[in-house]
């Protein structure tokens, strides 16, 4: 499947969880789980799809692609449900053959971003190798600003294919946003080795970052879940509940992609069939009535942050 150059960059594709800080640094307590929807804004189907998997389903928060042709009807709904859970999903690359987009920033500002043919790069290896560290931040703070512009009440902050993780200066830009403008960041207490080795920028003493966040009241993962194995729908189906009933205690998120299988999704992205899953799979009530009986506490990243203030509003 051509979409797996796509998904396997950030660990989009394949099932992972990361386990927590070992010892002294091991979280007790409560197990807090973010179900997380990306890519909203991409397109109509996504749209809609990711609409009815937090309103009729277990979604508790999602992450919207600004530069994408969809982000303003995405943003309405943003604006006009201010109670839900948004985050931006800072995008670098536009990865499908024939639905692509450019940068929000002008393109003189931003040229080392884009391709021959004007827009984001396809892949992260083009991003990792072409982009200039200051022209990425003139986009990424057109994005921020962009959402904000359009009244979207912003949670979080997080990275479309893991392009910010594919070098050590983009990294720790991602970092610093998050700090500057004192928004959450996709970040873990503790990164394995083995992601350490795939990821270099990943690798070394991420402690002073870590503890920047904690310092500033920003929660921060213990656990990751960013896809399960391929099989039918009720093999993933079970891969799901297998990671949700495992859930160690912390702060865990799954990550997942909806869709509507329709003639537009499909045009569109390689992934329909699995999106598609994804929405029914959270939306299912029998999946719902299993959640809940788990022992994992559903919570949006707003609501993270409200436990990290004291139970106040950051």
């Amino acid at each position: 499947m051509k979409h797996r150059a796509f998904v396997a960059r950030f660990l989009v594709a394949t099932f992972l969880v990361l386990p927590s800080a070992v010892a002294s640094d091991h979280p007790v307590g409560p197990r807090y789980l973010v179900i997380h929807a990306d890519d909203a804004g991409m397109c109509h189907s996504v749209n809609m799809a990711t609409i009815e998997a937090m309103e009729k389903g277990l979604v508790t928060s999602c992450s919207i692609m600004v530069p994408c042709p969809w982000f303003t009807e995405f943003a309405a709904y943003a604006r006009n449900n201010s109670h839900r859970d948004y985050g931006i999903h800072l995008t670098l690359n536009s990865e499908w053959k024939y639905y692509r987009w450019g940068p929000v920033a002008p393109r003189e500002k931003v040229l080392s971003l884009i391709d021959k043919d004007g827009y984001l790069w396809g892949g992260v290896e083009a991003v990792a190798a072409n982009a200039k560290a200051n022209e990425v931040e003139i986009e990424l703070r057109a994005q921020i600003d962009r959402a904000k512009q359009f009244g979207v009440p912003i949670s979080h902050l997080d990275t479309h294919m893991g392009a910010l993780v594919s070098r050590k200066d983009l990294l720790e830009l991602f970092a610093r946003l998050g700090l500057e403008y004192n928004l959450p960041v996709l970040w873990f207490r503790s990164v394995p080795r083995p992601y350490q080795r795939e990821y270099p920028a990943l690798a070394g003493d991420l402690s002073p970052i870590t503890n920047a966040f904690l310092k500033q009241r920003l929660p921060v993962l213990d656990a990751l879940t960013t896809g399960v194995p391929d099989g039918s729908h009720e093999e993933r189906k079970q891969s799901y509940m297998r990671v949700i009933h495992k859930a160690p205690a912390g702060v865990n998120e799954i990550i997942i992609h909806c869709g509507i299988a329709n003639d537009e999704l499909k045009g569109c992205s390689y992934s329909w069939k699995h999106r598609d899953e994804d929405r029914q799979i959270f939306t299912d009530p029998a999946v719902m009535d299993e959640v809940k009986k788990s022992g994992v506490q559903l919570i949006s990243w707003r609501q993270l942050r409200e436990i990290a203030n004291g139970g106040k509003s950051p």
